[in-house]
């Protein structure tokens, strides 16, 4: 599978993995536009890389209309009517639990998402049933598909939280035991939901045939997830958070994802005027602005119903200019803070009318709460272990609320005509590698394969790891490191040239002549492809 494409006229797709690659490209050729092929790539991912997303996760939509015009798509989940902080304290919890049946305590969101993505598709001429939209992830599901390294590995590191809880023994493990790379996996349960929802529309998830028996299975294990909260359920469209900078518009998705922190940290750099890319200038100016951002965001991001005040005042320029002004250019700011993790995939589609489309889709933790309900196949996120069990906490537990989201798809309008949809995995790590991407594509003028090849780093933590400090791929120049070192930072090297730490980042582009290209990460499974 290419990890870069480029010059085509019809469409382009990245993922990261080549069947989801592969599916997308074909719903393009087949005259599906970027919408259709983003939903047929959503669900073929959910089949082919389990531990990362799953329709019984949340899904987060940006898309770009010809006319100009962004939109979000928000297929966030809220808690359950039982999900209660005397539920968890009676329970003996004092803490959110991160996996089993009270982890899974909000409702899936993705599905929700993909119909009003399927409606907005209609809307811009789209013709392509579901059954076709959908077969190719029935296909995988049903009839197997191969076990990524990732999968791999990830089910041996997790396979001790992960082993008793409901369901998971059954769906993801062979014979007791985590499955090698390149074994054949089949999720025939999952198989048969899609090929329902195919048939009866992705609204019975929530009040159809699925939705009642996910909603009795749910019960049976002790979920605090309700029928009524199943039904009730809807994804919402609404205008994404936006800033300008030099080079154009950027867009991200608004509360409760951490959208707002990955435009902040554009918007200070492009106040540092960094003239060099790749210089010490460049990665501690981003660093350093991650910090601000990050202080902003867990002070204010959180359910929107329960946000204090309009969020534009933190993109507009007076708060801009006084945050970049408090930027040490040659001295890190002290850290850490406390942070978060996450299990993600991100995607990208465009096409020639001018839709382009970023999408992000997770499960929270890696295999989510690992909860497999054996009815429908269905994997449940653990989203909501990021809920607080302080009533005075930002993101406090209670029924009905939205949990604070990693997750944010970016988009950019560019003053010279292009636009960009990029994003990546990663939880912490989702703004600064957007920012990494984005400044040296777009502000530094490399090209987009070598943007996503170059080494990375990650401030705090992100899937898999407790570590706070700042870790660096080995690739780094080694007078970079010595320099930030000298600046304070608190630096680790990690003794390797691509590290799945830094996640997966990708991105498509439509050029201002019409041609489009596109990306994906070398430390991924997937590649970009088009029509």
């Amino acid at each position: 599978m290419n990890l870069h494409t480029a010059g085509h006229r019809r469409g382009v797709v990245a993922a990261p993995h080549s069947a989801a690659v592969e599916d997308g490209r074909a719903i393009l050729a087949e005259g599906g536009n970027a919408i259709e092929a983003m939903i047929a790539m959503a669900a073929s991912i959910a089949a082919v890389y389990p531990h990362m997303n799953h329709i019984g996760g949340d899904g987060f939509w940006l898309i770009r209309e010809p006319n100009g015009r962004v939109r979000a798509i928000m297929g966030a989940g809220r808690a359950g009517a039982k999900a209660t902080i005397r539920f968890y304290r009676d329970a003996g919890h004092h803490e959110m639990p991160t996996r089993g049946p009270r982890a899974a305590l909000t409702v899936p969101g993705a599905i929700a998402g993909w119909q009003r993505a399927f409606d907005a598709a209609r809307a811009h001429r789209g013709k392509l049933p579901l059954d076709l939209l959908l077969s190719p992830a029935i296909k995988h599901a049903r009839d197997g598909y191969k076990v990524t390294r990732s999968q791999a590995a990830l089910t041996r590191d997790k396979f001790a939280e992960l082993e008793k809880v409901p369901g998971f023994r059954e769906a993801f493990l062979i014979d007791g035991k985590a499955p090698d790379e390149g074994a054949t996996m089949k999720q025939p349960a999952f198989a048969a939901t899609l090929d329902h929802l195919a048939n009866a529309g992705l609204a019975d998830f929530y009040r159809g045939d699925v939705g009642r028996e996910m909603a009795a299975d749910l019960e049976r294990i002790g979920s605090p997830v309700t029928r009524e909260d199943l039904t009730k359920y809807e994804a919402l469209i609404t205008d994404p958070l936006s800033v300008a900078v030099s080079s154009g518009t950027l867009y991200n998705s608004p509360p409760p994802t951490q959208g707002l922190a990955s435009l902040i940290i554009l918007a200070l750099f492009d106040r540092l005027r960094v003239a060099d890319g790749e210089s010490f200038a460049h990665i501690h100016g981003l660093i350093e602005s991650t910090k601000r951002a990050f202080l902003v965001r867990d002070r204010v991001v959180t359910d929107p119903d329960r946000v204090e005040g309009p969020l534009s005042r933190y993109l507009d320029a007076p708060f801009l200019d006084g945050e970049a002004a408090t930027i040490d250019m040659k001295k890190a700011a002290p850290w850490p803070d406390p942070s978060a993790r996450g299990d993600t995939i991100w995607m990208g589609a465009a096409d020639s009318s001018g839709l382009v489309v970023s999408y992000i889709q997770s499960i929270y933790w890696e295999f989510g709460s690992g909860v497999v309900l054996p009815k429908t196949g269905v994997l449940m996120q653990n989203r909501g272990a990021s809920f607080s069990l302080n009533d005075k906490a930002l993101n406090a537990l209670a029924p009905g609320r939205r949990p604070f989201h990693t997750l944010n798809p970016a988009l950019a309008v560019l003053k010279d005509g292009r636009v960009m949809a990029y994003g990546t995995m990663g939880g912490e790590g989702q703004p600064q590698t957007q920012s990494a991407l984005f400044t040296r594509y777009v502000t530094y003028k490399q090209p987009l394969e070598r943007a996503l090849d170059a080494p990375r780093w990650l401030l705090g933590r992100t899937w898999g790891s407790s570590h706070m400090n700042l870790r660096l791929e080995r690739r780094f120049d080694e007078d970079l490191i010595d320099r930030l070192v000298s600046a304070r930072h608190d630096v680790e090297v990690l003794d390797a040239d691509y590290s799945d730490t830094m996640g997966h980042a990708g991105a498509v582009v439509l050029h201002a002549n019409g041609t489009l290209e596109g990306g994906h990460d070398p430390r991924a499974d997937g590649g970009a492809a088009g029509v």
